[in-house]
């Protein structure tokens, strides 16, 4: 394996001149170093022909049932003549344009009133994002995350994202017999090394306190810094309506569990799960589970309301996958198709082994005195 990449060299250079870096700033460079991080250099990275499979690969209903929670936000703010939308992490543009070809087909009056606004760090993917949504040119626009966090954009409407937080970087932490220590990255005899050291910031200790959770001896964990500084700024961004994140993770009593002595962190390429980082630099894929106590903590005190949090699966079962199952069986595709459409369903709302209890679904609102969601009906009512 050649793991000689410009990356290398360059994260090789900034420890030599600076000295160790903690591993938020080392995933930050895989993941985002302007044309050598994963997410922002040209490439294939979700499907069959990248390194991983979201729901969104799985079939085009994953993006519908969003859409038909997407049009009942916005009959909870009473139907306005203008509605956003913003995809956080757009990709190559596949889930958005499920949401609006089925608010196009379905909710005309809304998809009328409707302007899409992609969020996207990969520059070169804007063009396969056009031609994604070219049937709906002239209500895309984009933004630079940088654009979207500088406090000059503001929208009502909803704000959504799918394995998003999970690719933002994280600290790493041990629980070491003289407290709590940082895991940090430097090098030694031409390779990467591990060396733990003094907390680099005290927001780290300040985080685990707010969840109260107390790590044990021996046992390692990331503390994502960044995803309720994103939070903030989605907060200050949206006037009124709501927020909804999709992710693998579990609240902080559960995903701090002592069972998870080496925390969540892995890596994946080419659909093979790897847990060393310091190999493929740029060319793999680093994420971290979700703590979704965070983003509900951080979230109330901004002023957003926890409208509904849960496992994927029922959230799709609440609001609408099984119509979506009966439009196919309905449909005059062959057998074949409606059984390989079916298994390709499962994946989706299946527990213990697909991703329908993998990956949780939340939902915060802002600004909205009554909030009536699809999702927070009874499975089955």
């Amino acid at each position: 394996m050649n793991n000689d990449t410009p990356l290398r060299d360059l994260l090789t250079q900034r420890i030599s001149r600076q000295g160790r870096i903690t591993f938020a700033d080392f995933m930050a460079a895989c993941l985002y170093e302007p044309g050598l991080g994963y997410y922002t250099s040209p490439g294939r990275k979700v499907g069959a022909e990248g390194d991983f499979y979201t729901s969104i690969s799985v079939h085009a209903a994953f993006g519908r049932v969003i859409a038909r929670e997407v049009a009942q936000m916005w009959r909870c703010l009473g139907c306005p003549d203008t509605f956003t939308l913003i995809e956080c992490g757009a990709g190559n543009g596949r889930l958005a344009c499920d949401i609006v070809d089925y608010l196009a087909e379905r909710e005309a009056i809304l998809y009328g009133n409707l302007q899409l606004v992609l969020v996207e760090k990969e520059p070169t993917l804007e063009s396969a994002q056009q031609e994604m949504l070219a049937a709906h040119t002239g209500r895309v626009s984009w933004l630079s995350p940088e654009e979207f966090a500088s406090g000059r954009f503001t929208f009502s409407g909803c704000l959504y994202s799918n394995e998003l937080i999970d690719a933002l970087p994280v600290h790493r932490v041990l629980m070491s017999a003289d407290g709590l220590q940082e895991i940090y990255v430097t090098m030694k005899d031409g390779e990467f090394r591990e060396e733990t050291g003094p907390l680099s910031t005290p927001a780290i200790t300040e985080y685990l306190d707010r969840v109260a959770v107390e790590l044990h001896p021996g046992q390692q964990a990331e503390i994502n810094l960044a995803a309720p500084i994103w939070l903030a700024e989605a907060s200050c961004a949206l006037q009124q309506g709501f927020i909804l994140t999709i992710d693998y993770g579990f609240p902080a009593v559960e995903l701090f569990a002592p069972h998870r002595q080496r925390g969540t962190l892995l890596c994946y390429h080419r659909h093979q799960i790897e847990e060393n980082p310091y190999i493929r630099l740029g060319k793999q894929d680093i994420t971290a589970h979700v703590d979704f106590t965070t983003l509900m903590q951080r979230g109330e005190e901004l002023g957003l309301q926890s409208t509904w949090f849960g496992e994927q699966y029922r959230f799709l079962l609440s609001a609408g996958i099984v119509d979506e199952i009966e439009e196919i069986e309905q449909s005059d595709a062959s057998d074949e198709h409606k059984l390989k459409l079916r298994l390709a369903l499962k994946k989706l709302i299946l527990p213990e082994g697909g991703m329908g209890d993998t990956f949780k679904v939340l939902i915060q609102s802002k600004g909205i005195e009554s909030v009536k969601l699809l999702c927070q009906r009874r499975i089955g009512g």
